[in-house]
């Protein structure tokens, strides 16, 4: 495993492990992450751990043009009960998702540097957050990174009612333009909505 310095750089991504670790250290500095993203590229790590970069292979994407919305879903969307947004409470949406509690998992990966490092992205521009309201209370959301190249990197959402997150991410697909979503790795949840697994280099093509 390949160990970063203060210099801002990454190693190729043929190089990272089997599971997809491809370095570790460094920092969450904006000129680092938005280098990592454009590299394919991200970081996944919990408060126990030191920075973990990972590029795995494959990757797991959604081609919005495959997006699968579901009959009871369609019948959500059409009732109208929740109103989305994007870009109103993105502090509040990356707190939710670091606090939610997920099956299988006793921490969070989305430690207060993360929370900060990504504030800063969304404050200059780099990060998009998609919110859920339902009388005016935050029910669900995500958020992820967006360099401007058509493609949006994933990061995490949460749900505190059910099809609330699912509400925000088909929304957000419907009404946007990009060519691709970045889902990192396999999830149940983003593959009954049509994600996917491609080889890395292809979602390497993709970037650039």
């Amino acid at each position: 495993m390949i160990m970063l310095n203060e210099n801002i750089w990454f190693p190729n991504v043929n190089l990272a492990t089997k599971e997809g670790i491809l370095a570790i250290g460094g920092d969450l500095s904006v000129d680092r992450l938005l280098l990592a993203y454009k590299s394919g590229v991200f970081p996944w790590f919990d408060s126990r751990e030191p920075i973990l970069w990972w590029s795995p292979d494959p990757r797991f994407v959604l081609f919005p043009d495959k997006l699968k919305v579901s009959k009871s879903m369609k019948q959500v969307l059409r009732n109208k009960d929740y109103v989305v947004t994007i870009n109103k409470a993105f502090k509040d949406v990356i707190t939710e998702c670091s606090i939610i509690k997920r099956e299988g998992q006793a921490g969070t990966w989305i430690t207060n540097s993360m929370i900060d490092a990504y504030t800063k992205l969304h404050e200059l521009g780099y990060a998009t957050s998609v919110e859920v309201w339902k009388d005016d209370d935050l029910i669900g959301g995500l958020y992820g990174v967006d360099l401007g190249n058509g493609i949006f990197c994933g990061e995490s959402m949460f749900a505190k009612t059910s099809n609330a997150s699912k509400v925000g991410f088909i929304t957000f697909i419907q009404n946007t333009n990009y060519k691709l979503i970045d889902c990192q790795v396999h999830t149940n949840h983003l593959e009954s909505l049509g994600a996917e697994e491609i080889p890395r280099a292809s979602f390497l093509e993709y970037l650039s």
